[in-house]
């Protein structure tokens, strides 16, 4: 495996990681959402990033490398206090919206990192 695929693995790697907590989190507050239609369009982001997630580990397969398949340590943290924090406040959609865009903003972030690193292959970038 040369650098560049290496390189661009584990960026992938980290993208997929970050995904999948975003995923997680949606999954979250669909589940913790009193309203359908938030139910509804969290459920739908859910969906929408695994699929994100599938065809970032089908990237990482064909440069050689091996997929991550979990999120972040960190983002499990994360879930663990805000579960915490609502049992203890009572859940609520503002509140839950809050969360999603806080989330939003940093896997934002960490996109926009990827596509500024021109260390990247182009293909890589494409893919992204």
């Amino acid at each position: 495996m040369s650098d560049s695929n290496s390189h661009d693995i584990s960026t992938l790697n980290g993208l997929i990681a970050t995904t999948l907590d975003s995923a997680d989190g949606y999954t979250e507050a669909a589940k913790d959402s009193d309203h359908g239609r938030f139910t509804t369009l969290f459920t739908s982001r859910a969906t929408e990033r695994r699929q994100v997630v599938t065809r970032l580990q089908q990237e990482v397969r064909a440069l050689g490398g091996n997929p991550e398949d979990d999120g972040t340590i960190l983002a499990g943290a994360h879930r663990l206090f805000l579960n915490l924090k609502a049992t203890l406040t009572g859940k609520d959609d503002k509140a839950i919206i809050n969360e999603v865009e806080a989330g939003e903003d940093h896997i934002k972030a960490k996109y926009e990192d990827a596509m500024a690193d021109r260390d990247l292959s182009p293909a890589v970038r494409a893919v992204i």
